[in-house]
């Protein structure tokens, strides 16, 4: 019952810990830095870039 627990609270601490980072990266405006990355990163796997 304890692992149950202790997993149960990581699990939520990291969950929250996650969605707390995202809001404050999308704040801040990473999100289309990261979006522009990832297309880059995309187009030259395929070749075109």
């Amino acid at each position: 019952m304890r692992n149950f627990l202790k997993s149960k609270i990581f699990t939520s601490i990291i969950l929250v810990s996650a969605v707390a980072l995202i809001i404050i990266g999308v704040t801040k405006g990473q999100a289309i830095d990261v979006l522009n990355k990832a297309i880059r990163i995309c187009l030259e796997c395929v070749g075109i870039g």
